[in-house]
C-alpha cells in the first residue's frame, strides 16, 4: 500500500466522514447511506476508494455487506509519519 492511496482517500470530507461513522461501529451500505444527501453509486464509489486504499474491510453478512474500519492501515500510516518527522541526531 502507498501513502499516496491513502492520502488521496483521505482528501475527501465524505470518505472522512465515513471513517467517522466507522470508528463507532461496523455498518451497511444502508446504515452509512442514511448520513449522507448522495447517490447511492456516489456512496459505492466512496466506499471503493476508501477499501482500495486499505482503509476499510468488507465482509457478507447475507444479503448486506458490513463495512469496517481497517486499524492496522492507520497504525502503519502513524508509524510511516512519526518516522517521517522524526528527528534524526
Amino acid at each position: 500500500m502507498t501513502l499516496s492511496l491513502t492520502f488521496q482517500a483521505l482528501s475527501d470530507k465524505t470518505r472522512r466522514q465515513i471513517l467517522e461513522l466507522l470508528k463507532k461501529k461496523d455498518l451497511a451500505v444502508n446504515e452509512i447511506a442514511v448520513n449522507f444527501d448522495i447517490t447511492l453509486p456516489s456512496l459505492s464509489h466512496h466506499l471503493n476508494t476508501l477499501k482500495n486504499a486499505n482503509l476499510v474491510t468488507t465482509r457478507r453478512k447475507g444479503q448486506q455487506i458490513i463495512y469496517s474500519l481497517n486499524l492496522s492501515v492507520f497504525e502503519e500510516i502513524s508509524k510511516d509519519l512519526y518516522n517521517f518527522f522524526k528527528k534524526n541526531d
